[in-house]
């Protein structure tokens, strides 16, 4: 395990992200809360990305970047990130996503006061490209989920009724180190956040601290399809058979028996997968016809 040498890592992880990314940067730089690090990851970018990182790294020492010559995927680059962090909190940043100057001050904070937090984020509001606010995200609300199997269940519902943006909330990295990461598949973020909550509550800080760009550029948007998310996930799997809903479902399985968490609470844990897989049924099946008609 690495020494811890700043309280908070800050893993930034992009691919062609320059038109947003120096906003990214500049609202991290901006936070009030200052013991931390940034670590950006270039997954091979060929616009001027490189160029900003390198600007920016020449002049704050908190920031690290490296450069991968290739693209190996979303996946690679998320986990490789959060390899290179020696904080106590890890929170992962997207390059086009910004931080209120208090997120850190105030995620530390609910972290440092209650150990059995595992993961702090914020209100969260949903803005265009430009950066004007369009409406508040409604989050996890699971503050008093005092059972692993509850937390479990609602974290990995199919049709949830909040979105996954909570994976760029702050983490402690102990725990964060124990769990399968992010996955080369569709919907892994999901995966890792139920896992997590395996370890313990998450907590939420009702101011909204945290803005989510929708644009044409991201990746949920630019890669709508099966066969193109999981390509953007991990390029090899490019023109291969995927079965997204299936792969998830057995990780999660295997989340479950790995978990920190007694056989009563497993056994809850796996009584809630058989009423997600009757409810996955169709998706199940359009991911077997899908790879039938890509065969023949």
């Amino acid at each position: 395990m690495k020494p811890t040498l700043h309280t908070v890592s800050i893993g930034l992880p992009v691919f062609n992200g320059a038109e947003y990314l120096s906003g990214a940067i500049d609202s991290i730089l901006g936070q009030t809360f200052l013991d931390f690090e940034l670590l950006i990851s270039d997954n091979g970018s060929t616009d001027d990305t490189q160029e900003i990182c390198v600007r920016y790294a020449a002049a704050d020492e908190r920031i690290q970047y490296l450069r991968s010559n290739v693209n190996k995927g979303a996946s690679w680059n998320f986990n490789h990130v959060f390899e290179m962090a020696s904080g106590k909190y890890f929170k992962w940043a997207a390059h086009d996503d910004l931080c209120m100057p208090t997120f850190l001050e105030k995620c530390v904070a609910a972290l440092d006061g209650d150990s059995n937090i595992v993961l702090c984020y914020t209100g969260m509001m949903d803005i265009d490209r430009d950066g004007t606010e369009i409406k508040i995200r409604k989050p996890i609300r699971i503050l008093d989920m005092a059972n692993p199997e509850t937390r479990f269940r609602d974290l990995s519902l199919l049709h949830p009724s909040h979105t996954c943006e909570e994976i760029f909330g702050l983490i402690r990295a102990d725990i964060l180190r124990q769990t399968l990461l992010i996955g080369d598949y569709s919907d892994s973020d999901r995966t890792l956040l139920a896992e997590l909550g395996l370890f313990g509550p998450f907590y939420e800080i009702g101011d909204v601290l945290f803005h989510h760009r929708l644009h044409a550029q991201s990746s949920v948007a630019a890669n709508p399809g099966r066969q193109a998310r999981m390509s953007w996930f991990e390029p090899s799997k490019s023109g291969t058979l995927v079965f997204p809903h299936w792969h998830q479902f057995r990780v999660l399985l295997s989340v479950i028996g790995r978990g920190p968490i007694s056989w009563n609470h497993k056994l809850m844990c796996y009584l809630f997968m058989l009423r997600w897989f009757y409810r996955a049924r169709l998706r199940l099946a359009r991911d077997l016809i899908w790879g039938l008609e890509q065969a023949f």
